[in-house]
């Protein structure tokens, strides 16, 4: 059975349950990091040297780092599905999954964590602020994207949607004021509708 070592509310963490929820896959969840600590003993260390989660386990292999988990995942058991078998359908999501660790998080995390993480009289008014405008500017592309489409690689869910889906639901449920971004809305409205995103996004995120 696959076995997934990390905490549920995290962002990283989510999209490998996601993922597996969405393929059916049964497995088992180990909760480790913040609260519950355990990444630093030897034994967790052997298996993930950054001390991070997620890291998975499956049939003797051993995975970290979320996005290339939900890649093996969806390649082993979702291709033509989360997996895309056309080349260029594949690299589009794909490309979204880049982006959302390259640009769309980078530019979210100080918000995230000063916001969600910080009592107020230690945080940092103009890095938060100027993390949201990064953090709207790059929503703003994926909205510009999301005109037309049910998903970011056309009319099916596939790997960047659950790349992406985490990071936009802590962004459109914190109590912070957002620019319009209907298509991004609507697409998450639609993400909403799935009980394997209801049961592992839609949830407290601390």
């Amino acid at each position: 059975m696959i076995k997934i070592w990390g905490r549920k509310n995290s962002v990283n963490v989510q999209k490998v349950l996601w993922c597996c929820d969405e393929l059916e896959l049964p497995y088992e969840r180990v909760d480790a990091g913040g609260v519950f600590g355990g990444t630093r003993d030897p034994e967790y260390l052997a298996m993930n040297p950054t001390a991070l989660i997620p890291t998975l386990r499956d049939d003797g292999f051993t995975l970290w780092e979320s996005n290339a988990i939900v890649r093996y995942l969806a390649a082993k058991y979702g291709a033509g599905a989360l997996w895309p078998e056309d080349p260029a359908a594949r690299a589009l999501a794909e490309k979204w999954m880049d982006y959302q660790l390259g640009t769309l998080w980078p530019a979210f995390k100080a918000a995230f964590l000063g916001l969600v993480r910080t009592p107020p009289e230690k945080r940092d008014p103009d890095q938060i602020r100027a993390s949201l405008e990064s953090t709207a500017e790059a929503l703003a592309i994926l909205d510009a994207h999301l005109a037309g489409e049910d998903y970011v690689a056309g009319a099916d869910l596939t790997i960047g949607d659950i790349a992406l889906g985490s990071t936009a639901y802590r962004w459109l449920n914190m109590e912070i004021q957002r620019p319009a971004m209907p298509n991004l809305a609507a697409w998450h409205d639609r993400l909403t509708t799935r009980p394997a995103y209801q049961k592992n996004v839609m949830v407290p995120f601390t």
